[in-house]
């Protein structure tokens, strides 16, 4: 599978990340290099500041000799009767009344154990059926209990994956480093200062150009789907004290995606809560994420809410730290009863059953493009 525990994190953090495989063919020739300006390589570099000081804030220290995280919660969607049946009038023109009178739910309940270095066990209940997905090293599988199958070819570890989770949370700003700051695409520039109650505040704004917004487009790769935030404008509001952003403003309009979040901080500065202002297309309202932290420092429990008129996504989850554990703790194997099948079948079972599930929700309200069968 192309998916992977760490791409989801990613796009906790800021957003998601997903790399396409390279093409096995002659590379066209490049084009020559553009000298960057010297506001955009001074805006990068403040950026990369912001990194750093994000990290040793928000993960840091407490995180020197963790390991392994246990995650527990539920992922819940909610689709009110009005959405629905307005749906069902839309999709027969008028023909059709729905005459549905209760909402309609989606529910996931997710155990999961992630290790700093890459070796996991995944369980997955609920609406769109269970799913056992599980690595340790080179070796694992992924389980469909409603397909009673499972495939043992699974995407093999980072070869430099990290030991503990303060490495890990480092790697993750290195990936949104390696795009934003070292990277081509983006150009970076300074826009307003302001003085607000004493506090100065500077904005930096990145563009790399996006296609047009197309709405009649269903269907995009995963990896087109993962790697949205490589592309579009990306205005960050910090601190200039303490060089922690203070309001985000994203946007790719080719993806139809436009959202604002706005930080709270506790006085260790740490994030304890963020405010969301969505007008991506399909999913416009409003949304927030909390966290809170234990004793430890670390993270131990992240709920939130994107919702808008007729629709309501929210989760909660608690999270449990560990140090020194060991990989034998979730050690897992098929089912005796369970028939073996390629990757490849896996995959079109799987991206097929995803594909149904993304139409319902379509037809439901959400406005959301499927996701193509071939994972590449």
């Amino acid at each position: 599978m192309v998916l992977s525990p760490r791409s989801l994190a990613l796009v906790a953090v800021v957003t998601l990340a997903a790399a396409p495989a390279a093409l096995a063919q002659k590379a066209p020739k490049a084009p020559a290099k553009v000298k960057e300006s010297t506001e955009s390589m001074v805006t990068k570099q403040t950026l990369e500041s912001i990194l750093n000081a994000v990290n040793d804030a928000w993960f840091g220290q407490p995180y020197q000799n963790v390991n392994a995280v246990d995650i527990q919660g539920r992922l819940d969607i909610q689709l009110s009767a009005a959405a629905l049946n307005a749906k069902v009038d839309q999709a027969s023109q008028g023909q059709v009344k729905g005459g549905i009178t209760k909402d309609g739910k989606a529910q996931l309940q997710v155990k999961s154990t992630y290790f700093a270095n890459a070796d996991f066990k995944t369980e997955a209940t609920g609406t769109f059926g269970n799913v056992l997905w599980y690595r340790v090293g080179s070796r694992g599988f992924l389980y469909s209990q409603s397909h009673n199958a499972y495939t043992t070819r699974v995407e093999p570890p980072p070869a430099d994956a990290p030991l503990t989770y303060l490495g890990w949370f480092r790697s993750l700003l290195n990936d949104i480093k390696a795009v934003y700051v070292d990277g081509p695409v983006f150009k970076g520039s300074l826009g307003r200062e302001e003085n607000q109650g004493g506090r100065v505040f500077q904005t930096l704004v990145f563009e790399a150009p996006t296609s047009s917004y197309d709405p009649k487009k269903r269907e995009q790769s995963l990896a087109e789907s993962m790697g949205f935030w490589k592309r579009g404008r990306l205005e960050i509001k910090v601190d200039k004290a303490n060089r922690q952003p203070q309001r985000m403003t994203y946007t790719n309009v080719g993806q139809g995606i436009r959202a604002q979040m706005d930080f709270t901080y506790d006085d260790k500065g740490r994030p304890t809560q963020i405010l969301l202002a969505n007008s991506s297309k399909g999913m416009e309202g409003p949304g927030y994420v909390k966290a809170s932290y234990g004793t430890d420092g670390r993270v131990n429990h992240v709920a939130g809410e994107l919702g808008s008129k007729d629709k309501k996504v929210n989760f909660d989850l608690q999270l449990g730290w560990a140090s020194g554990r060991n990989a034998s703790s979730i050690r897992s194997v098929p089912p005796p009863t369970a028939s073996i099948r390629s990757a490849e079948d896996m995959e079109i079972a799987l991206f097929t059953g995803l594909a149904q599930n993304i139409l319902e929700l379509q037809r439901a309200g959400f406005n959301l493009r499927s996701i193509s069968l071939s994972p590449k």
